[in-house]
């Protein structure tokens, strides 16, 4: 699914976005939640050069915003999980929080308002899921250095769901401080 198909839901959830952005009510979206709040705020949504599945590293982008959002963890490498073949532009007054090498925007933040490319919500059970679910798609690219297989997802979970989990949680921190204002 695309923010770009003519389903008719599309657009109420963007007006109901650029609502709780008028009003300062923080939102935040994951991959097509992240393009749906680009979209709405005037960005544009379009393909990604290469279809990004499977576990990947982001890298930060080094201003205050982003050490605001990622504390200590903006001078490190990310482990992010990945499932997309579009990406959004950076929304107008927005700032880049990280970038991979194979989507230059995986993550933005304006003011208490976060939208990712990246899926940092995942736990073991939906990486299964969507390994089962979506394993054609994902062995039709698996050559492309931008993605695993299914098998190669699994296995990645002891060694990444560690680390995406601690980026999560500052992610997530950060973000209910601006329901509390």
């Amino acid at each position: 699914m695309s923010v770009n198909d003519p389903l008719p839901w599309i657009e109420p959830v963007c007006a109901l976005i650029r609502d709780a952005v008028a009003r300062d009510i923080p939102v935040i979206g994951h991959c097509l939640g992240g393009q749906l709040i680009s979209k709405a705020l005037g960005g544009s949504v379009s393909g990604n050069p290469v279809k990004e599945i499977g576990w990947g590293e982001a890298l930060a982008t080094d201003d205050d915003i982003a050490r605001h959002w990622l504390g200590e963890l903006a001078a490190q490498p990310a482990t992010v999980f990945q499932w997309h073949g579009e990406t959004f532009s950076i929304p107008p007054g927005a700032s880049r929080l990280f970038a991979s090498a194979y989507c230059a925007n995986q993550m933005y933040a304006l003011g208490p308002h976060l939208g990712m490319q990246c899926h940092v919500e995942m736990t073991p059970e939906m990486i299964a899921t969507w390994c089962e679910q979506w394993a054609d798609e994902a062995l039709a690219v698996a050559d492309l250095p931008s993605a695993q297989t299914p098998a190669e997802m699994q296995a990645g979970i002891a060694a990444g769901l560690p680390a995406m989990r601690r980026l999560s949680e500052r992610l997530y921190s950060v973000w209910i401080e601006g329901l509390r204002r």
